[in-house]
């Protein structure tokens, strides 16, 4: 079966007008996903610096910047099942310290993204 080149524009079109849906979907199902978990008694740890911090945090994060996390285990708990949400300004930082939390052997960590996302998405 051949396509024209209007019919192939416009399945390109549908295309890309579903990856951007799916992608908008999933970063809404994670900030949902991270309320429903820290609502269940999830670790929230916000992983920006204290200056960052202190111009404003989700209530009830732990600060632990991104970078002390090696050095700072111990207070992650001994129960690497434990759920933990982890965030930062954009989300780059919140993944650095999934990956290291996961590679100290947490198996239950989410990167919720960034602050404003999350707060914006605060559940009433």
């Amino acid at each position: 079966m051949k396509l024209q080149r209007g019919s192939l524009f416009l399945v390109a079109l549908l295309l890309l007008f579903t990856a951007a849906a799916c992608a908008n979907s999933s970063s809404e199902s994670v900030e949902k996903k991270a309320w429903e978990m820290i609502r269940q008694g999830a670790l929230l740890v916000d992983v920006r610096t204290p200056q960052e911090y202190e111009a404003g945090h989700l209530e009830g994060a732990l600060l632990i910047p991104y970078d002390q996390i090696p050095q700072r285990l111990a207070e992650f708990g001994k129960d690497k099942s434990r759920p933990i949400v982890v965030y930062c300004r954009s989300g780059r930082r919140a993944g650095v310290a999934e990956q290291t939390l996961r590679k100290a052997g947490f198996t239950n960590v989410l990167n919720a993204g960034g602050y404003e996302a999350m707060k914006a998405a605060k559940p009433e």
